[in-house]
Formats: C-alpha cells, structure tokens, sequence
C-alpha cells in the first residue's frame, strides 16, 4: 500500500446553536447519541446556556465535555449576561474555565461599541495573560445594501489581518462575504485555533450555516488541509437545523455532517513517512 491515513488529534465537536430551536440539553442527548468528541456552548438567551451547574450536570450525565464556549455577542443576546461586552468576555472566561473548556469564541466588536472596540486588542492581551483559556476571535462579514458594503464591525468583519494571536474561521461566513477560507487558513498559519465548520452559498446577507458538503465552500479540502498540518484545534459543527421537519431530520443533519468531518479530517501521508520501532509498532517519523 502507497499511502496511511494521518488523523489528527483535533477533536469533532457540536455547537448548541445547531440544534435550535430545541433547547441546549438537546445538544448533548443528541452529541452523545451520534458520538461527537464534545460540545461548543453557545450562550443564548436559553436559561440552560447560562447556567454552569446546569451545564455540568449535563456534561456528567451524559459524559459529553464541553470543549468550548461561544461568548453572547451576537445581536440577538445583547442582554444576556449583562450589555457591558467586557463584563461578557469575563463571565465566559469564568464559566470556560469552571467547565474546563479550552476556548472562548468571540466576535469582532460592533462598530457602535466604540470604546470597547479601540481597546479591543490591548483588553484581549491582558485578560489572555490571567488564564489559559484561549480567546479565538471569528471572522464575521460585511452587510450590502445594493452595491454598498456596510461595515458593521470595528476595526474590521475579517481578522486575519489584525493582530489576534488566535483566530476562528466560520465557512458558513466565508460564503457570505466571498472570501476564501483556504488563503485565508493560509495566511494564519499557527493563529488558526478553531473552525466553525459549516457550508454556504454566498447569498448576499444570508448566514446560511448549511451541512457542510451542501454549500460551495472547500470544506472538504479545509478539513483534509488542517489534517496535513496535524491541526490541534477543535472542528466545531455549526449548522442551521431549525427548518428540519422534526428531531429525526435534525439528528440526520447532524449524523451526516459528523460522518462528512470524519471523513475528510484524515490526509494521506506516504508509507515511506512512518518508522517501526523493535517491537513493530508504528508510528510517523
């Protein structure tokens, strides 16, 4: 045989936004009933998102970790755990580390949050010094009204030219703004610590968060891409299944997004790159 796979050891984790709108202990029936690897906690407006007691019984329950925490800076959770954007940042940090989640994903600042967004960078060092939790910040997209781009994040809805040690990138936002995900991942090299793995079209002003492989991003070149480069960092699922007809056709979604992960987390490497040792085991060299 010419060629080995190389799987890495970057666990498949599900979002609790992709089982909306049933509630978060959904998300973890569901990820233990399919075997996803852990959880990414989305924290909404939904009590249960917010509560790390909850949240911990649920783990435990259903021995499902929750590898990472989406802070509430979305539009739509303005209000959740308070409208100060810093005091949000902290309670994640608080409930990532009292959880043991890895990662905080956070979103560029609205441009109306001025201050918030001209101490966005230096804020993030200092509050990176005080913990491990790593703060990995999304790339958003632009909002156009006939031929103009609004910006509606400061100082940009793309950070891979910012200056942020670590960096997510979300296909289903890639699709929305045109960008490219590849060059995009290119470009990171070591700062990409988390994907939001997801699938789009490119319809103007739709964050369509389809199953990856039903959109026209490379979501399997990304995934068989981070393989190569041994990628540590969490491939989170984070689709829109809030049009499936009932929880059959979601947990489907859900069943046939991780089977597409599975399949395309893994690179071919050849033979000739792994050594066996005097007791014949195998390993790369």
């Amino acid at each position: 045989m010419d060629e080995v796979l190389q799987v890495p050891d970057a666990p498949i984790v599900l979002s609790t936004a992709s089982v909306y709108p049933e509630k978060t202990p959904a998300a973890f029936e569901i990820a233990a009933q399919l075997g996803y690897d852990g959880l990414e906690v989305m924290v909404t407006t939904d009590p249960a998102s917010q509560d790390i007691d909850v949240l911990r019984r649920l783990s435990d329950y259903h021995q499902i970790p929750i590898l990472s925490v989406h802070a509430p800076c979305l539009l739509l959770t303005q209000r959740v755990w308070g409208r100060e954007p810093w005091g949000k940042l902290m309670r994640s940090k608080d409930a990532a580390e009292k959880l043991g989640a890895r990662v905080v994903v956070v979103h560029p600042p609205f441009r109306w949050q001025r201050e918030y967004a001209r101490e966005f960078e230096q804020g993030l060092a200092r509050m990176q010094e005080e913990t491990d939790v790593v703060f990995s910040v999304e790339n958003m997209f632009p909002v156009r009204a006939r031929t103009t781009e609004v910006g509606m994040y400061a100082p940009h809805w793309n950070p891979v030219d910012q200056p942020y040690p670590n960096v997510t990138i979300d296909l289903s936002h890639t699709a929305v703004s045109g960008s490219d995900p590849l060059e995009m991942a290119e470009a990171l090299g070591d700062r990409l610590a988390h994907l939001h793995l997801a699938d789009g079209i490119g319809v103007v002003n739709r964050d369509e968060h389809l199953v990856p492989g039903r959109g026209n991003q490379p979501a399997a070149e990304m995934l068989e891409r981070l393989a190569a480069q041994r990628y540590t960092g969490q491939v989170v699922v984070e689709i829109n299944t809030r049009r499936a007809t009932g929880r059959d056709r979601r947990i489907d979604d859900l069943a046939e997004s991780l089977a597409f992960t599975r399949l395309h987390l893994a690179a071919a490497r050849p033979a000739g790159a792994w050594q066996v040792n005097s007791e014949g085991e195998v390993s790369p060299s």
